[in-house]
């Protein structure tokens, strides 16, 4: 059982990494303050004696990553490298957190786990580096797990987000023109336990949650969960919300990958979404 493992999390104060410790309460968290990724001899020092090492560190600021590409290249990219290498040392498995951003976002059909890459913004470009990376040195134990629309209980989120605007705004516009799966952490967290207690095999993984929405309609959804009139929140496009870094339009993954090795894909987005708010992850009001 995965219970029985020593798990390592990276990143663990953030909002993944937060949902994993709570998951895994044996578990060892280290976050930012513990160590430096970007050093191979700092990540060495604290990965001494561990069975699955989840890497959710990460430069995350998709749009400050276009002015600062060295800096998240050193995160997303050498970051996962020198995990690896350490894995590799120590005879561990890791889990490295991977993102849609490493696709371009044109696609008209959900993207499986071998479709060409072709990321179009400087943290797409630093992530997949990652990926590369993690495959070449771990060739026999990574788990590239990609995932996409994260929110969970910690954390900024999507999810808090229009929370917080619907309290202090008569009508909200979100655009209507990107579609992905929103994807709620806990949900991500079982799905990545499970894959290590089943030992499936090494490989990337595309764990998002069933269906696909867009950012409209999944804020209309979070407007009636909590009780407010989904009618305020208006559409846009995303030439309305110019941004330094450009947005996936189609950000949809395929899970076919997940029958092949006796798994279900995670469940869909929409009732997710009712869990999270029934079982405490956001306030109701």
């Amino acid at each position: 059982m995965s219970s029985n493992l020593k798990w390592a999390i990276l990143g663990s104060a953030g909002m993944l990494g937060q949902d994993f410790i709570k998951a895994l309460p044996n578990a060892e968290g280290f976050d930012r303050d513990e160590f430096d990724i970007t050093n191979l001899n700092s990540v060495r020092k604290i990965l001494v004696d561990f069975d699955v090492v989840v890497n959710c560190a990460a430069w995350t600021a998709v749009d400050e990553a276009e002015e600062n590409e060295e800096t998240a290249h050193a995160i997303n990219g050498v970051g996962p490298k020198n995990v690896a290498i350490i894995c590799s040392e120590i005879g561990a498995r890791m889990v490295q957190i991977s993102t849609d951003y490493v696709f371009s976002g044109n696609a008209d059909q959900p993207y499986q786990v071998d479709d060409s890459t072709g990321p179009k913004s400087a943290y797409g470009r630093t992530k997949l580096a990652g990926e590369i990376a993690v495959k070449a040195e771990l060739p026999e134990s990574h788990f590239i797990v990609r995932t996409a629309w994260l929110y969970g209980e910690h954390g900024p989120n999507f999810v808090k987000t229009m929370q917080s605007l619907e309290k202090s705004k008569a009508t909200v516009s979100v655009v209507d023109d990107q579609l992905g799966q929103p994807t709620w952490t806990a949900d991500l967290v079982e799905q990545v336990l499970k894959m290590i207690e089943l030992n499936v095999p090494a490989g990337i993984y595309h764990a998002t949650a069933s269906g696909q929405t867009s950012w409209f309609e999944f804020a209309k959804r979070i407007f009636k969960e909590i009780g407010a009139d989904p009618n305020r929140v208006l559409p846009t496009t995303s030439d309305a919300f110019v941004r330094p870094a450009p947005r996936p339009a189609y950000s949809v993954l395929s899970h076919d990958k997940w029958a092949l090795v006796g798994m279900k894909p995670i469940r869909n987005w929409d009732d997710a979404l009712s869990d999270a708010f029934e079982a405490g992850a956001f306030s109701a009001s």
